[in-house]
């Protein structure tokens, strides 16, 4: 399948916020991130839990798909949670709505949702 079946793919954003968008993707930290996020908003401890990687590299990756618009934060009290922003693009809702469908087809991500599947109810939701 070619871009050329998708023409309007881009039409309505800039490029350059295509760029930031495809950028923010191709790290697979970010990728697996984005794939908790579409299905629950968590904390930073909570995918730390299920992506098993330290703080400090979840929070640098929340920080840069936070800069690029794809993630939202919420702040209660002294926690904060990310979720996944609302896009208005359809481009951007396009790009996003590839990794939920599609994403049977990588196998770290099947693993991640496993896992987040089966540590649900013993996520802190604080950190």
């Amino acid at each position: 399948m070619t871009i050329s079946a998708y023409p309007d793919i881009i039409t309505f954003m800039r490029l350059s916020d295509a760029q930031t968008v495809f950028n923010a993707l191709a790290d697979p930290t970010r990728f697996r991130i984005l794939n908790l996020l579409s299905e629950v908003e968590l904390c930073v401890c909570d995918i730390m839990k299920v992506l098993r990687e330290p703080q400090s590299k979840i929070s640098r990756h929340l920080a840069y798909l936070k800069k690029s618009g794809l993630v939202a934060v919420r702040k209660e009290g002294l926690w904060v949670y990310y979720s996944l922003a609302p896009q208005k693009a359809k481009s951007s809702k396009a790009i996003l709505g590839s990794l939920t469908c599609c994403r049977s087809d990588f196998e770290e991500l099947r693993k991640d949702l496993e896992v987040l599947e089966k540590v649900k109810n013993k996520l802190v939701a604080c950190c």
